[in-house]
């Protein structure tokens, strides 16, 4: 399944936000984190960095992490939440070298709830398309991270947080060195 650049671009984002927590780790513990995590992602606009902010982006990341693994409907009525609470309005928007993708709040928004909204709208594409279930958690037994399956043979079963597919290939290998 081929999203729009700006979707893929969100669902990652999404990827990259809920495993900023994964396995029992988290990497957004302070606002200099989320200053980081902020510039990797390429989200711009307003800030007020503080103690605040961090814990609605905390919240949000709760909230994406529930619904990585929601049935259909449950998904549906999150996202639909997400776009209410931000009061959404989509739009076209060139900047940064983007050619035209979506906005559906303002650059003056709330840090979370301009999270809030492109994780939404990249979400309705997924929902919309009938492909939720590209949205799977690591198939490594000792990693909860959530994995987004755009590969075209729907293959991808390992997260990019560390070196999980690398270990259970090496596992595997030598599972099969041992049996013959």
């Amino acid at each position: 399944m081929v999203f729009a650049p700006d979707t893929e671009v969100a669902l990652r984002s999404v990827v990259s936000l809920i495993n900023t927590a994964a396995n029992g780790e988290e990497h957004l513990a302070t606002v200099a984190e989320l200053d980081r995590f902020l510039t990797a992602e390429s989200f711009t606009g307003s800030r007020t960095r503080d103690a605040a902010e961090l814990a609605s982006v905390h919240h949000l990341r709760a909230r994406l992490a529930a619904l990585w693994l929601a049935d259909e409907d449950t998904a549906v009525d999150t996202v639909n939440r997400l776009l209410r609470e931000a009061k959404a309005l989509p739009q076209l928007m060139k900047h940064d070298g983007w050619d035209w993708h979506l906005h559906a709040t303002t650059p003056e928004a709330p840090l979370a709830d301009r999270m809030s909204t492109e994780a939404a709208m990249g979400l309705v594409d997924v929902i919309r398309s009938k492909e939720m279930d590209r949205m799977l958690v690591c198939a490594a037994d000792d990693c909860d991270a959530v994995v987004l399956d755009l590969s075209r043979n729907r293959s991808k079963r390992y997260c990019d947080t560390g070196n999980c597919a690398n270990r259970a290939h090496v596992a595997a290998y030598r599972a099969r060195k041992a049996a013959s």
